[in-house]
């Protein structure tokens, strides 16, 4: 009887401690994943997402892991049937065919090496870890994973690989579960791609981030913008996964830029096409991937779950994980943007640096910057203006009489001269963005075609902002009117427009594009200066054929014709252009698209490596790392052909004043901490002679280069920075009317064109040249003078997290007010009341400015 019991006993043990190996788990009150042992090894059987209200079981798991293998250097050429990929789309596009055929390549097709797929058969706890363990005849692996109880939904994964044989090596991150199309939501690949749905045309979805591309490529950390391929299903359960902290590559790891390296591969789906984020690191045949037989390789990552949304989970990365706020607090100005302006303006004057001349053409006096980058059919002989509503808001808000008397005439003309006259297909239309004056033609940036959105650029835009400031100009009224109606006779019966015309035939070309950029903001200026409603019908048809399209889809495309019109920084644009047209119409659906543009828009800009205090050399001088980092920089274009690949991102921080007005709108931090994270600190690429910025990352503190016309645009995204962050800080208690954006570069708005409101009180916005010194550079200003007061005010702010210390000289009060003061200054805080003040004489005072603070000198 003893003996069967116990036999009965040992059974029952046996079983449970059968069971017990057959089924291990992690969970915790956010998350459960449970593995079970089958004769394939242990699968992920149950993930289980718990938000306190409801739990989110996900169907089809899987827990797969994939190993690259390859004895030899994997294979770099391109045996692809070259129609299947529309490489002779970009034939005529050196630099695009380039990038088009390396992207084509079996390591970022993800068809090089051999795949070694498997479930792990071993297993153990340790320290309430689970460590998976499998050993091959190639490989030998260990997987740590743990449940991190300090980020909601987060699973921390640790793979130890130990090489068997000598050879070339990719760990990829595992599937948890893959997620078939018909389930698809949406996905993005910062950076790169977006969409609802996969694009079987590789070029629009690979290419043009049009899509998500339908083969398992591998896309180079360089221009993914944020580590966090993220794929979300119809139920709102959204999945990223994120490598650790420095696992990608530094763009400039000690004293040479190392930009092309290529350490942290990422995909949307794995290597059988299964749409599931996936890492891979390293990547097969580049930096660290071979191996000799005994060494190893750790690859750390984590999984982020929410059921909330794709934005969440994608900010969830910015800042838990790559700590984008902190970025802010390192940051240390040397120069203020204010001091900026001053000083480009000194170097716009000067003919010799600005590379300004005047041309006869037509019999007009023209006048434009010359333009040294590669344009067709030039000989090094273009010429054009940039940022019209720059100059002219720089002419009125200085006074300055050399821009207002040998600058803006001529511009003028040159915008006269720009567009055609002549009856016919393209009357009224921009006809060229450069003019060749060996030539004496106008012509595009790389091509024979005019673009429907040129017009809308160089013609709308440019004629309506200085319509702004000169209102009574009868002619430019006229050419308006002319380019209004072009753009409403191009306009198909759906309000979309063709992307460009042959200049000499008048066909369609890029007829495999489609124009998802803001052309139809050319007739919200229309409608603005003119008052007609057919321009606001039809600018409101534009609008809701992009939304649908583009915004909707997360479908773009850019504006630089010289890269074939990768998706660029007119995504952005596009934001401020329906947020226009909301003012307008006051209608809410553009207002979301607005928003929905801004937040894709975020991904366009930088947020890794995470920025330290390490010294970094840079053409002999020492900077710190966060001085020279890449983050919170937007592209010129990314995705696989994007400048972004070879020079990284630009200084043009265009972008800024939109950001800081969404952030009015949402109270979502990301769009204010991106705007100051672009504007603030920027001194490692700020020329000491021209005190202009580097465009792009990669040229450091080279200057305006062959681009001198950029100062324009950089004194026009500076001032929309500094005027949108005084109306966020003074719950817009100081506001002044904006104008219209800016031609290609993105969505800046000039100022001054029109009276503003300053605490009540009508003021005009004012810019005095010597007027104020101030010892602290974290501090910076803009001046107003009252109309009907006559009071005169002095706008400060601490563009720091910390608080500042300042002593403001007033070096000339004839400049300051033009004319006499009256009484003793007072010094206001954001809302216009009268603080405590420590002011030693009228022309010398001393502060304190809290951080992001804002104060108002008043002389009455």
């Amino acid at each position: 009887m003893n003996d069967r019991l116990f036999i009965c006993i040992s059974l029952v043990f046996i079983s449970l401690t059968g069971f017990a190996q057959s089924n291990v788990d992690l969970e915790n009150n956010h998350l459960k994943l449970e593995w079970t042992k089958t004769t394939q090894g242990y699968r992920l059987n149950r993930l289980i997402l718990k938000d306190g209200q409801h739990t989110d079981s996900v169907v089809n798991t899987l827990g797969e892991y994939t190993i690259l293998y390859s004895k030899d250097v994997p294979d770099t050429s391109n045996a692809n049937e070259q129609e299947a990929y529309q490489v002779d789309l970009f034939k005529a596009y050196p630099h695009n065919l380039k990038m088009w055929k390396e992207a084509l390549q079996p390591v970022p097709l993800n068809t090089a090496g051999n795949p070694i797929s498997f479930f792990p058969k071993g297993v153990d706890r340790v320290d309430g870890k689970l460590r998976f363990k499998q050993d091959m005849d190639v490989l030998s692996m260990e997987s740590l994973w743990q449940l991190d109880d300090h980020a909601v939904g987060d699973i921390l994964v640790e793979i130890r690989l130990t090489a068997k044989k000598a050879g070339y090596y990719a760990i990829a991150s595992p599937t948890l579960y893959p997620i078939e199309e018909r389930h698809l939501k949406w996905a993005i690949l910062p950076g790169y791609f977006q969409g609802k749905k996969l694009e079987r045309n590789l070029m629009l979805a690979y290419g043009y981030g049009q899509g998500i591309p339908d083969k398992p490529v591998i896309v180079r950390e360089r221009v993914a913008s944020t580590l966090a391929p993220l794929v979300q299903h119809l139920n709102g359960l959204s999945l990223t996964v994120i490598p650790a902290p420095g696992t990608g590559r530094d763009p400039w790891e000690s004293d040479a830029i190392t930009q092309r390296k290529w350490r942290l591969g990422l995909s949307l789906m794995n290597r059988t096409g299964q749409l599931s984020p996936t890492l891979y690191h390293p990547v097969l045949g580049e930096d660290s991937s071979y191996m000799d037989a005994g060494e190893q390789r750790v690859f750390r990552f984590r999984y982020a779950l929410n059921a909330d949304n794709w934005f969440a989970l994608y900010k969830h990365a910015v800042y838990d994980i790559y700590r984008f706020k902190d970025f802010l607090a390192l940051k240390n100005t040397n120069e203020s943007l204010t001091h900026r302006i001053g000083s480009m303006v000194d170097y716009l004057k000067n003919e010799s640096t600005s590379l300004w001349s005047t041309y006869d053409y037509q019999g007009l006096k023209i006048g434009a910057q010359a333009y040294l980058g590669p344009i067709a059919g030039s000989d090094r002989d273009a010429v054009k203006n940039s940022d019209y509503g720059a100059m002219w808001m720089t002419a009125k808000l200085s006074g300055d009489m050399v821009l207002q008397k040998e600058r803006l005439p001529y511009a003028r003309n040159f915008k006269l001269v720009q567009q055609q006259q002549d009856t016919g297909f393209f009357q009224g239309a921009a006809i060229g963005q450069y003019y060749l004056w060996k030539g004496k033609r106008f012509t595009e940036e790389w091509g024979d075609y005019v673009e429907p959105i040129a017009l809308t650029y160089y013609t709308m835009i440019d004629l309506g902002n200085i319509l702004l400031y000169q209102p009574q100009d009868v002619e430019l009224l006229k050419r308006l009117r002319v380019g209004g109606d072009k753009l409403l006779d191009w306009q198909k019966a759906d309000g979309r427009w063709e992307v460009a015309y042959d200049r000499k035939t008048t066909h369609p070309v890029f007829k495999e594009l489609t124009d998802r950029r803001p052309t139809f903001y050319g007739l919200v200026v229309a409608y603005r200066l003119l008052g007609d409603k057919k321009y606001l019908e039809g600018a409101e048809k534009g609008a809701n054929w992009l939304m649908e399209e583009a915004v909707n889809k997360g479908s773009f495309l850019g504006v630089c014709g010289d890269v074939r019109f990768a998706p660029d920084f007119a995504t952005g644009q596009t934001a401020q252009a329906f947020l226009d047209l909301y003012d307008i119409t006051k209608k809410e659906a553009y207002l979301n698209a607005a928003i929905e543009t801004a937040r894709l828009y975020t991904t366009s800009i930088y947020t890794h490596p995470i920025p330290s205090k390490a010294n970094k050399h840079v053409k002999g001088n020492e900077w710190k790392d966060w001085q020279i980092s890449q983050v919170g920089l937007s592209f010129e274009h990314g995705g696989i052909f994007g400048s972004a690949n070879v020079s990284g991102p630009i200084l043009l921080a265009s972008h800024a004043g939109m950001f800081v007005r969404m952030f009015e709108f949402t109270k979502d931090s990301i769009f204010i901490d991106m705007a100051r994270a672009a504007a603030w600190g920027r001194d490692a690429f700020i020329d000491p002679a021209s005190h202009v910025a580097s465009y792009y990352w990669s040229t450091m503190n080279a200057g305006p280069g062959p681009f001198p016309h950029h100062a324009w645009w950089q004194i026009g995204w500076i001032m929309d920075y500094l005027l949108s962050e005084a109306s966020l800080r003074t719950n817009q208690l100081i506001t002044f009317p904006r104008g219209f954006l800016t031609p290609k570069v993105g969505p800046h708005q000039p100022y001054g064109f029109a009276p503003g409101k300053l605490f009540n009180e009508v003021v005009e916005l004012y810019l005095p040249k010597n007027a104020l010194q101030l010892g602290n550079e974290k501090i910076d200003y803009f001046c107003a003078k009252g109309l009907a007061n006559k009071a005169y005010y002095v706008v400060l702010m601490n563009n720091s997290t910390e608080d500042q210390q300042i002593e403001m000289a007033i070096n000339s009060l004839d400049e300051l007010k033009q004319g006499s003061l009256v009484g003793k200054p007072v010094l206001l805080d954001q809302t216009g009341v009268v603080l405590p003040k420590n002011m030693q004489t009228t022309n010398n005072i001393t502060m304190r400015i809290p951080a992001y603070g804002l104060r108002v000198v008043k002389f009455d």
